[in-house]
């Protein structure tokens, strides 16, 4: 492998330990990937590379859209702020902004309330939560775009379609995967030319 996509579009995020794990297998042991600043007894929590297994070093495109949330934008975010370090580039759309801690207490009456106790944080310390993500390549893509892309990757759903939508939803190009598969060959044939990979990265962008 000479590259590798990583596609978060239309990923709503799960798990902050999962979120991490992904994100150490392109980090050096100890390396900062999301800290959660709050108020209380622990007001700041950090989750750190534990530098098990051999480390991924290849250039990467990270594809986020406005639907990429939560876990996903801990890890488009994290990506970006080491950007010397994991040799990626975000492109796509913003992402949707959801970076909250939340906490569950029971109430005496057995209901709970659910409270927002934190918010997460990028290496950089750049605010998830209402903020979001925003990538180092834009590429739009209309609603209409998007719906048509969805029908074209999901198995039988061209089958179901009209003549006219069918031609429509088969003629539909990924422009974000297609942006980011150049870029990619763009940073491979310049890092033929300049082994450092941190000047291929600033050249990118």
């Amino acid at each position: 492998m000479k590259a590798l996509i990583i596609d978060l579009r239309n990923n709503p995020g799960g798990l902050l330990e999962q979120a991490g794990q992904v994100c150490e297998k392109f980090l050096p042991r100890g390396q900062l990937i999301v800290s959660t600043e709050g108020r209380g007894p622990t007001p700041i929590s950090e989750y750190r590379a534990n530098g098990h297994g051999k480390r991924i070093d290849l250039p990467i495109a990270v594809l986020v859209n406005g639907n990429s949330a939560s876990a996903a934008e801990i890890v488009a975010g994290c990506m970006q702020d080491l950007q010397p370090i994991t040799h990626a580039i975000l492109v796509g759309e913003q992402t949707f902004g959801k970076g909250s801690v939340q906490s569950i207490l029971p109430l005496a009456d057995g209901s709970a309330l659910r409270l927002t106790t934190a918010k997460y944080y990028t290496p950089s310390h750049k605010v998830i939560h209402e903020h979001g993500i925003t990538p180092d390549i834009v590429v739009p893509m209309t609603p209409a775009e998007e719906a048509d892309l969805e029908y074209k990757q999901t198995p039988g759903a061209v089958d179901v379609l009209d003549p006219a939508d069918r031609a429509r939803v088969e003629s539909v190009r990924d422009r974000q995967l297609d942006r980011a598969e150049d870029l990619l060959k763009g940073v491979l044939l310049y890092s033929q030319r300049s082994p450092d990979p941190a000047r291929v990265a600033a050249a990118v962008r």
